[in-house]
């Protein structure tokens, strides 16, 4: 009998083991995955960690402040958390959603003055409706 309890307890403990790696693993990715972003404030005052080469910046596009420029993608606009403020310069498509006074995640580099962009997220409220179901 006591072999046939110790063969239980080893596969038990072999059970609890896996089961914990699963978990461990599974924490890991997700934390992994999980997106932040740094604001305005955050970044002018240096909390931005040194070593990452690129981050995102998340605050709301302030009124008046886009600019585009002629016969080209750049488009350069400002990321306010209403504290700071901090400019932005992008070359590329901007998102349907992408508009003044509405939130945005930019993913790019801060060279000192000024957030260089390599993608910009618009986000949107919870009030947001797809265009053809808004009809």
């Amino acid at each position: 009998m006591s072999n046939a309890r110790a063969y239980r307890a080893a596969w038990l403990a072999a059970i609890v083991v896996v089961a914990l790696g699963f978990g461990i693993a599974l924490v890991k990715v997700f934390n992994e995955n999980l997106v932040f972003f740094y604001t305005p404030t955050q970044i002018l005052s240096g909390d931005v960690p040194q070593g990452e080469k690129t981050y995102r910046l998340g605050g709301m596009v302030e009124v008046g402040s886009v600019q585009r420029e002629a016969d080209s993608l750049k488009v350069s606009f400002v990321v306010t958390d209403l504290n700071n403020k901090v400019p932005v310069q992008f070359n590329g498509i901007l998102p349907d959603l992408f508009k003044e006074g509405t939130g945005v995640v930019a993913d790019g580099q801060w060279d000192g003055t000024t957030f260089v962009a390599s993608e910009v997220l618009a986000k949107h409220d919870e009030d947001y409706m797809p265009p053809g179901v808004a009809q």
